[in-house]
């Protein structure tokens, strides 16, 4: 069978999303699985962070007609514009629906949630509003402004894979006249790659380092996220189960960012033999490229 997927598992530290606040008080989004209490970052979270840092969403044009939407039309659509291959819906006059080239799964944290709550005000600027306005900040801190606030905080390592589907890229099959050429394809591949590699998040005003600590996977000729159930990390470590390794030996590869992110680094290294996040990367665009060709 034709390779024409991509999938990736990787690990990452990263921050949570948040969800409703309730007053003054933010929390983080969560699920509920095995007993415990998870955080997660949101596919969706993760896939909108990924196609504005890859540049994909720079063409992005929406419209207002009773619901928020990416437009389509024969003009615009996602083989002459990048911002619509993460998939749209549109409704109107005529309706068009065209999934997603690449899939997401959640972000989900490797160890139970453990509530770290932050505390904060914004007392300077409250008492820069009450100085010029003769305020007494004391007696008229809701005059002011005086706000107290705080939010749940958690920052740890995430599991979450992704999968690209090459035939899809630069195709539309609601206007099928039109057809992106091989080196677009190539292009638009390369840079959700590229985004993964160096994905960084603004969270809360602060910028979240999320690039990949671990990751595996490549080319496949399965439409799957290969390697989701078999990367797992329990207690800091990686578990290198012989599934895991079975289905490197497929012809796949991974990639280690040595800093001791994993208890078991040198284990990792001597059954795995990982590259570098850099060479893992700069190989599999080398390989979009051709494929495209």
């Amino acid at each position: 069978m034709e390779k024409k997927t991509i999938t990736l598992t990787v690990a990452a530290n990263m921050t949570s999303n948040y969800s409703e606040n309730l007053s003054n008080i933010g929390s983080v989004q969560k699920i509920y699985k095995k007993g415990h209490v998870y955080t997660v970052r949101s596919r969706e979270s993760l896939k909108n962070a990924i196609m504005v840092q890859s540049g994909m969403y720079d063409d992005l044009v929406t419209t207002v007609d009773g619901a928020t939407q990416k437009e389509a039309t024969p003009e615009r659509n996602a083989a002459n514009n990048r911002a619509l291959e993460g998939g749209y819906m549109t409704t109107g006059k005529d309706t068009y629906i065209r999934n997603s080239s690449f899939y997401l799964t959640d972000a989900v944290a490797c160890e139970p949630f453990v509530s770290e709550a932050r505390f904060h005000n914004n007392m300077y600027l409250a008492n820069n509003y009450a100085k010029a306005n003769g305020l007494n900040l004391q007696k008229d801190a809701g005059a002011a402004g005086l706000m107290p606030y705080q939010y749940e905080y958690e920052k740890t390592l995430r599991i979450y894979s992704m999968t690209i589907d090459l035939g899809m890229i630069g195709t539309d099959p609601n206007f099928m006249e039109e057809e992106a050429d091989g080196a677009e394809k190539a292009e638009r591949v390369n840079s959700l790659l590229s985004a993964v590699e160096n994905l960084s998040l603004v969270v809360r005003g602060n910028l979240d380092n999320a690039e990949p600590v671990f990751v595996v996977g490549g080319f496949s000729e399965r439409k799957t996220h290969y390697f989701e159930n078999v990367v797992k990390v329990i207690n800091n470590r990686l578990e290198l189960s012989d599934d895991l390794i079975q289905r490197m030996n497929k012809g796949y590869s991974a990639a280690l960012l040595r800093g001791h992110n994993f208890d078991n680094e040198d284990e990792i290294i001597e059954k795995l033999n990982p590259v570098s996040v850099e060479a893992f990367f700069e190989t599999l665009r080398e390989q979009v490229r051709q494929y495209y060709e």
